[in-house]
């Protein structure tokens, strides 16, 4: 039985989805932050938070990239629609399941996926970097690529992560943050200092993306 929602939950999630981002415009500021790695063939890390995953999904659909999916019983219906938007699911988490995370994303990184981690995740606190993607990062050598996504106009759960649903016709940005290399030597408080300055980064890519998604909407004559 649980298999069968797992699977249902997949494919209705994949048509949702797809249904939606039909309605949307998006555009992407800083993308050569990214493509410039993959036209040398070298793996990046996207970091973005819990919230913003829906459009990112959506858009970064069919890559090949291989996201850090937490191994409670909800990371298995996120991992469904993620492996039928063409994305490889590694199972674990800093908080459950890290050691055996790590491993998988580090395996996909040497066989020259990206790599996607969202560092609030899975269970919050929301907007708080934890240091998971900057190990990825620091053992595989490859830069870590901030990427963050507004909407002009959007639906918000409930949540701890105030997952973000764009409306339709809404439009979307998606910023990329320039890269960002952890050296090997790193130590614990190093990682630490480097988690912090990387949250405001974030945080800052998160407000921009908000800013220019409304101007753009405001500019098609979207109401409030």
């Amino acid at each position: 039985m649980d298999e069968l929602r797992f699977r249902a939950a997949g494919v209705l999630g994949q048509g949702l989805v797809g249904a939606l981002f039909t309605t949307i415009r998006a555009r992407r500021d800083g993308e050569d932050n990214y493509l410039r790695f993959r036209r040398e063939g070298t793996p990046v890390v996207f970091v973005l938070w819990h919230g913003h995953l829906l459009p990112l999904v959506h858009y970064h659909r069919r890559e090949g990239v291989a996201a850090l999916v937490s191994e409670h019983t909800d990371g298995e219906y996120l991992t469904r629609v993620l492996v039928r938007h063409g994305f490889e699911a590694v199972r674990g988490s800093s908080t459950r399941g890290g050691t055996k995370g790590l491993k998988g994303l580090i395996r996909a990184a040497r066989a020259g996926r990206d790599l996607a981690v969202t560092p609030d995740g899975p269970q919050g606190p929301a907007r708080k970097f934890k240091i998971g993607a900057l190990v990825a990062a620091q053992v595989t050598g490859s830069p870590i690529v901030p990427v963050a996504a507004g909407a002009s106009r959007a639906w918000h759960f409930d949540s701890w992560d105030r997952f973000m649903v764009p409306r339709p016709l809404a439009r979307v940005t998606l910023e990329y943050g320039e890269p960002h290399w952890i050296e090997r030597e790193a130590g614990a408080a190093e990682l630490e200092r480097r988690a912090g300055e990387l949250e405001d980064v974030l945080n800052t890519l998160s407000e921009r993306a908000r800013q220019r998604a409304a101007e753009r909407g405001r500019a098609r004559g979207e109401g409030a």
